[in-house]
């Protein structure tokens, strides 16, 4: 009688899985199948973004752990962003991968929630990040401060990414929407189909404190900082202005980069919501979520590229550090300039006074025979 019943519930609750598969694949996102060939595609193309997203960020990572002058304030937030993005590729990315290989989604629903949990949560993380980074470079460039590097704010500021992100993507798991399958059925997000006032809410929210507030915050932060140095400029036409529109590029290509990659995925994820049914082919909603992951790629490019700082150490670390010298890379004292804006009492204007710092940098040519090399101490 026992047997009986223990395999009766056992296949009650197969029954119930079943269940809550089929209703799973049953959803408008889960109807729309791509070709054979389609899903060939969105396999190399995952395969090909989980892979070098996880090696891009492990370098950054490394970088971070064997150069102590990476270790900057500032850079925290860098190494935030590289570790959430590392992230998504591990234990996102790479169930997205599978599903498509075999053209379904694998994992059930809980699988599905905790898909689009993760890739939500940090994503947010990403963003509130690039963020920060905006406002910081803002504050440092246009508030003199003579004090040293103060670790305390960046990792307040790391750890508050993190709780604002958990505070918006964990109550789908809680009952206030729900995270379901999207696209081609081989990968889950936030349910922008469910025909609720609660998801409807959920997801307005979700847009303003998690993408509009961020975005607008950005773009004050950057329009200030073009002007301030824009002003500046007119002041010091030497090194030190190429120095700041360096710094000031490097983060606004960033934060452009990542906009350009998730605007398309929230524009259709609004249409899908607010939009007649079924307006988003499988096609059209694959797209915009690849170049949303392929995020992950670019972000650790543009650090080691961009950032002179960053690209001498991965030489090397790499033990290419004899390209530099070929190519012209000299070892020379740099500047840094500081804007001031000061509020005149007796003017509306914004007066701009440049306050330069020189520090001495350690020499950047190393030779093959050395094996503990320091890189170059460079505040860009």
């Amino acid at each position: 009688m026992d047997s009986r019943m223990f395999s009766g519930q056992a296949g009650l609750n197969y029954s119930f899985n079943l269940s809550d598969d089929r209703e799973l694949m049953d959803t408008p996102a889960g109807r729309g199948k791509l070709s054979p060939t389609g899903f060939v595609v969105l396999s190399v193309v995952l395969g090909f973004i989980m892979t070098f997203g996880f090696l891009n960020n492990f370098v950054v990572l490394l970088l971070f752990c064997k150069f102590k002058k990476l270790r900057t304030p500032v850079n925290m937030m860098l190494l935030n962003i590289s570790v959430s993005d590392m992230l998504v590729c591990l234990f996102g990315t790479t169930l997205s991968f599978a599903s498509s290989i075999r053209g379904k989604w694998l994992l059930g629903r809980s699988g599905c929630s905790w898909y689009g949990f993760i890739n939500s949560c940090f994503g947010i993380v990403s963003l509130i990040s690039l963020v920060i980074l905006s406002y910081d470079r803002y504050s440092t460039l246009t508030v003199y401060n003579k004090r040293g590097p103060d670790y305390r704010k960046p990792l307040l500021a790391v750890g508050g990414s993190w709780l604002y992100s958990l505070f918006w993507t964990v109550p789908p798991l809680l009952g206030w929407s729900s995270y379901g399958i999207e696209g081609a059925g081989t990968s889950c997000s936030v349910s922008w189909t469910l025909q609720t006032a609660q998801s409807h809410a959920y997801i307005i929210c979700l847009f303003i404190f998690c993408l509009g507030i961020p975005v607008l915050v950005m773009i004050y932060c950057y329009s200030r900082l073009l002007l301030a140095v824009k002003q500046v400029g007119k002041i010091r036409k030497t090194a030190a202005r190429r120095r700041e529109y360096h710094i000031l590029f490097m983060v606004l290509t960033t934060a452009a980069c990542y906009m350009l990659c998730w605007m398309p995925y929230g524009v259709v994820a609004m249409m899908a919501t607010f939009g007649p049914p079924n307006i988003i082919s499988p096609v059209a909603s694959v797209v915009p979520s690849l170049l949303a992951k392929s995020s992950t790629v670019i972000n650790p490019l543009i650090y080691i590229l961009m950032n002179k700082q960053f690209y001498r150490c991965f030489l090397i670390l790499f033990h290419c550090d004899h390209w530099s010298a070929e190519s012209g890379i000299p070892s020379m004292t740099s500047k840094t300039t500081v804007i001031q804006l000061n509020r005149r009492v007796y003017s509306n204007t914004v007066a701009c006074t440049a306050q330069t710092s020189t520090d001495a940098l350690n020499q950047c040519a190393s030779t093959p025979a050395s094996k503990h090399t320091t890189p170059p101490e460079v505040t860009t």
